[in-house]
């Protein structure tokens, strides 16, 4: 198949959706389709593009040492210092903008299936536009739902612009071949948002079980930072946004100041890290690392003992945290914050710990209880693990997607659920 990739984020990004994307169209390219993706110069969690990559020039495909055979075509765009609610709407709209030509180029390519992966939803009329001209397939991927996110977080005031924009949104998913996201209860949401059931699919982040695995001893990173054997570690790795609501962390790390053997690791970059750091400098239990290459990723994650996961309460079930995948794999217990009812908090309640978003000591007693058991640890752990290789391989969960991409260019039947995600609801 010829299929066209059309997102914002990209590999080298190493977390998030660009990690994501990257590994979809990588391994669409190794099982022998053709692939293009036309994507941004990489530019998050850190907001500033990265060194060797321009935010102001079109970049053409050239070779990509280790890496398969997928053609990347890089677009300008602003990239803000400070993201701010009109900020990112300038930032997503220059994207959209100077992507336009390349995709309209795209068009004599002739690619059978157009996917564009949300955020963001600005991209979607393009893609939606090529798919007509060449009579492809189009298929839309929602990784968040950045529109519902950006007004319950206050990111966008709320009122006749949400309306409108909420209309138009319908009006975009309605005329997709194919939506998918990636949970169940993100899943429910689509038939509210004009999508018809017989279009819509669960397609799951994954996680590569051979690369991020438990270790049969201590992390070497742990020495390398300092941290006693006997310490127990609470570890944060990711984005650090707004939406994160890492102020529980550093709310509890400042509460647990006197708990000597435990130490909180902070490991990310992000829009909102600089004020924190700057709030938080001060609490001589944290340590703040930038982040880590991909070969260090499963070093990192051993570093753990607990892992935690904060998300701010309005966020739930907008966004299902991509960083999960990894920590479970690693065979480690989850803190959460999450309500109840919402898919994050049914799936940590298997492998860890969710407490309520904003309650600062519930999460000091669930992080302490954790800390001072260890066969709880242990047992939780392997839970965790079993549940990612269960429910997270990234084989199975690509091979259904291949075989549901070729079912829609080929007007196949309805889509097919892989083994990895049944029984998941």
């Amino acid at each position: 198949m010829r299929i066209l990739v059309y997102g914002i984020n990209y590999v080298p990004e190493l977390t998030g959706i660009g990690k994501y994307s990257g590994e979809m169209a990588e391994w669409l390219s190794r099982q022998g389709h053709e692939v293009h993706v036309v994507t941004a110069p990489p530019y998050y969690p850190a907001w500033r593009v990265e060194h060797g990559y321009s935010p102001w020039f079109y970049r053409s495909p050239s070779p990509q040492p280790g890496r398969p055979g997928v053609r990347v075509y890089r677009c300008p765009l602003w990239v803000p210092a400070r993201p701010s609610g009109l900020k990112r709407l300038v930032h997503l709209a220059s994207f959209a903008l100077s992507s336009l030509p390349v995709m309209l180029l795209h068009a004599f390519w002739r690619p059978q299936v157009v996917l564009v992966v949300e955020p963001p939803l600005m991209c979607a009329p393009a893609a939606l536009l090529i798919s007509k001209l060449c009579r492809a397939k189009s298929w839309l991927h929602i990784q968040d739902f950045e529109v519902d996110a950006a007004f319950d977080l206050g990111i966008l005031p709320s009122g006749f612009l949400r309306r409108r924009i909420l209309s138009f949104e319908r009006f975009l998913m309605r005329r997709f071949d194919r939506v998918s996201t990636i949970s169940p209860n993100m899943l429910d949401r689509l038939p509210g948002k004009g999508v018809s059931p017989a279009k819509a699919i669960l397609f799951p982040n994954w996680v590569d079980t051979q690369s991020v695995f438990p270790l049969d001893r201590p992390a070497p990173m742990r020495a390398e930072l300092g941290i006693s054997a006997d310490a127990t570690v609470a570890l944060y790795s990711g984005n650090m946004g707004e939406k994160q609501g890492l102020e529980i962390v550093l709310e509890a790390a400042r509460r647990l100041a006197p708990e000597e053997s435990l130490r909180f690791v902070l490991c990310g970059d992000g829009a909102a890290r600089a004020r924190l750091q700057k709030v938080y400098a001060h609490l001589p239990n944290v340590l703040w690392l930038p982040l880590q290459p991909m070969e260090k990723l499963n070093d990192l994650l051993n570093v753990a003992d607990v892992h935690l996961l904060p998300q701010r309460g309005d966020a739930a079930d907008l966004v299902m945290p991509s960083k999960l995948t990894g920590m479970l794999a690693s065979g480690r217990p989850v803190i959460a914050t999450a309500r109840r009812e919402t898919r994050l908090a049914e799936v940590v309640s298997k492998c860890g710990i969710a407490v309520s978003p904003g309650d600062v000591d519930e999460f000091c007693r669930a992080l302490l209880r954790l800390a001072k058991a260890h066969g709880d640890r242990l047992a939780l752990g392997a839970a965790a693990r079993a549940y990612a290789e269960t429910h997270m391989g990234k084989g199975s969960i690509l091979g259904t997607f291949e075989k549901n991409l070729s079912a829609l260019v080929h007007g196949s039947a309805e889509p097919d659920v892989c083994d990895a995600v049944r029984g998941v609801r």
